[in-house]
């Protein structure tokens, strides 16, 4: 099976089925990403030097949380 055989099976499906195909398409991408970003964010992922990176620039005050960001453009908006 080829992807091109593929496209062209989906071409043939009814509209109802390409949209709950797309949707679960969709889903399948999402629990890959979600997975990829627990996997990064585990201890000794890829991601962790980061976190820490950024956890010490907060503790220094070089970068503040995006809580206070965020609570601070609401209030400058009013």
């Amino acid at each position: 099976m080829t992807l091109e055989s593929i496209k062209e099976a989906i071409e043939q499906l009814p509209p109802d089925q390409q949209t709950i195909l797309a949707n679960w398409l969709i889903e399948r991408d999402s629990k890959v990403w979600d997975e990829q970003i627990e996997r990064d964010f585990s201890p000794g992922g890829r991601g962790m030097p980061l976190l820490a990176e950024l956890e010490r620039e907060i503790a220094e005050g070089k970068t503040r949380p995006m809580e206070e960001g965020f609570a601070e453009r609401r209030k400058s908006r009013r």
